[in-house]
């Protein structure tokens, strides 16, 4: 075989790729620079996200439940996008081109934002430190940069995890037990930039001014992608598949085509390939599975399917082709019930700043003040805490207990995950029912900073980090490792965008909360002064939603069937 049928023009490597050059390539080798672009690009994102609430509340002089409504709709957006990019990455430009173009998208947001946040005649104007109006077309070029970024961050988020992931060789023992590591350090470079973006930049935001605060990230932006292009040499990279929804939709149609056709017993008489290698580009075979067996009606062969000229995939498709839908839509149940831990941790960008902005934000008796925003590095102190405890006792102690390969699977570490966000809950719900006795107590109504130390709010932000650990970093390698081969970017972006949701739910609630709590003149539970409010109703009420919520999770997860794919990517 010539070199040229192994590797594309552009490096690319086929899964029957030469194991002597292979070994030149991939594997940890190649992750330090996938790892610096993500630390960078998250230092980027949470550099300029964290403090936004606060931003468009002084800046944009933007009212509380407005701006925490806006940062929920932008953030969910930024989760919603990915669907974009995944779609384009395993359908047509493979993932390294996919980060690479929509990154350059990214800069030229973070460039226009910095501009927006600097440069007169496009920044608010304002009259004091906290007296500032923004201009219809102030605000317009705000939230132009806002999007663009929005649209940027979503050829990357769904790419690089799995792209990461793509480096370790399935059928190498060896490279599939780091690979499973390769998830939590993943996560741990995302909180070493969030790390960063949450102390040093939130800082600059609040004390030397928002050019630079929006600045620093977009100059964070261009490292990262300088990053990524240094380790083009060494990446592994993998054909693109095709489009998975016209894959898809040709099972559907052609199940409806055939629905009054009975499906054999014998499942070894369904349509296959008689090749090695499965029709789809870049997928192995999957082997049958009893569920959801009306899609089986797309591989029986009937009469008027001529196999020996032309198949028409709209009437008759592959084994594989079937199996594929039936393990998307056996990811959605666990997908949906990662919607309600999504909201919990969306609090942390929205209702926790402003639960933060009105406690004493002094460092004892000190002058210095700590921005409310930056008690999120709390939530990455602990991120960063947890994911070496985890990877390197946990794991090792529940392998010797349980003989599973990762110690637990992935479906109890997202459960672990689910209930320990209810905690999250209960504990800012508790704080803030303390705050407000002191408040009607002493009559701190009017005070700006009521003299209770905002460092109380640690143990919530702790323990959604603790959360995180189990059911963000377990739903990446639940949803690369459960989804179609040819599909690894598509399944990533739908487990992202259970934060959408997720942000989305939390601006609903809010909107309805809002509604309802201020009928007849009442200042409601969320008020612009929360001295006046109730904001622990909303905390207790995601708690329940959350119990709930993990019940349900628990009902799915005993169901759920595990992909059998035949073979290994070479």
């Amino acid at each position: 075989m010539a070199e040229d049928d192994i590797y594309t023009k552009d490096g690319t490597l086929d899964y029957r790729g030469n194991p002597a050059k292979k070994k030149e390539t991939g594997t940890w080798k190649a992750c330090p620079f996938i790892l610096g672009n993500e630390c960078c690009e998250r230092l980027a994102y949470y550099g300029m996200s964290t403090n936004l609430v606060l931003y468009f509340k002084n800046r944009l002089h933007q009212h509380t439940a407005t701006a925490s409504r806006n940062i929920n709709n932008w953030s969910g957006t930024c989760y919603i996008t990915p669907l974009i990019g995944a779609f384009l990455a395993d359908s047509y430009l493979g993932r390294y081109w996919t980060i690479a173009s929509f990154s350059i998208l990214y800069v030229i947001g973070m460039t226009l934002l910095t501009l927006s946040a600097s440069v007169s005649g496009l920044k608010p104007t304002c009259s004091g430190e906290e007296n500032c109006r923004a201009t219809d077309t102030q605000s317009a070029v705000c939230f132009t940069a806002l999007y663009l970024i929005a649209l940027g961050t979503g050829g990357i988020k769904p790419c690089v995890s799995s792209y990461g992931a793509d480096q370790f060789d399935d059928g190498d023992e060896v490279e599939k037990k780091h690979k499973a590591s390769f998830f939590n350090w993943f996560y741990l470079s995302i909180n070493i930039g969030a790390l960063i973006a949450s102390s040093a930049l939130v800082y600059i935001q609040d004390n030397v001014g928002w050019g630079w605060g929006f600045g620093i990230p977009a100059v964070a932006m261009a490292i990262a992608v300088v990053s990524f292009f240094s380790g083009t040499r060494l990446y592994r990279n993998q054909t693109p598949g095709g489009s998975a929804l016209t894959r898809i939709s040709q099972v559907v149609v052609a199940s409806f085509r055939k629905w009054q056709v009975v499906v054999p017993a014998d499942k070894s008489l369904l349509y296959e390939t008689a090749d090695a290698e499965s029709a789809i580009k870049g997928s192995r075979k999957l082997e049958h599975t009893e569920d959801f067996k009306f899609f089986d009606k797309a591989a029986v062969e009937v009469e008027s399917d001529d196999i020996k000229s032309s198949i028409n995939p709209w009437r008759l498709c592959t084994v594989t082709q079937v199996e594929e839908l039936k393990a998307i839509v056996r990811l959605l149940p666990i997908w949906a019930t990662g919607i309600m831990f999504a909201t919990v941790y969306s609090q942390m960008g929205s209702l926790f700043v402003l639960q933060g902005s009105i406690m004493d934000i002094r460092v004892g008796n000190s002058s210095f003040k700590i921005p409310p925003a930056s008690l999120s590095i709390f939530d990455t102190l602990s991120v960063i805490f947890w994911v070496p405890v985890y990877d390197r006792i946990i794991v090792p102690v529940a392998r010797k207990l349980t003989g599973h390969r990762n110690g637990i699977t992935q479906l109890q570490r997202m459960g672990i995950g689910l209930f320990l966000s209810i905690f999250a809950m209960i504990s800012a719900a508790i704080l803030e029912l303390i705050r407000l006795r002191m408040v009607r107590r002493h009559n701190y109504y009017e005070l700006e900073h009521m003299p209770m130390s905002i460092f109380w709010q640690v143990p919530q932000y702790f323990i959604i980090g603790c959360a995180e650990v189990f059911t963000f970093i377990g739903q990446l390698e639940f949803f690369y490792e459960q989804a179609p081969d040819a599909t690894r970017s598509l399944c990533s972006a739908l487990s992202l965008t259970t934060v959408a949701l997720g942000n989305y739910l939390s601006s609903l609630l809010v909107t309805i909360i809002t509604k309802v709590s201020t009928r007849n003149g009442k200042l409601g539970w969320i008020p612009d002064n929360l001295n006046y409010g109730h904001l622990h109703y909303f905390f207790w009420l995601l708690a329940i939603l959350s119990a709930l919520n993990l019940g349900v999770y628990l009902l799915i997860s005993k169901w759920y069937t595990y992909k059998k794919p035949l073979g290994n990517l070479r």
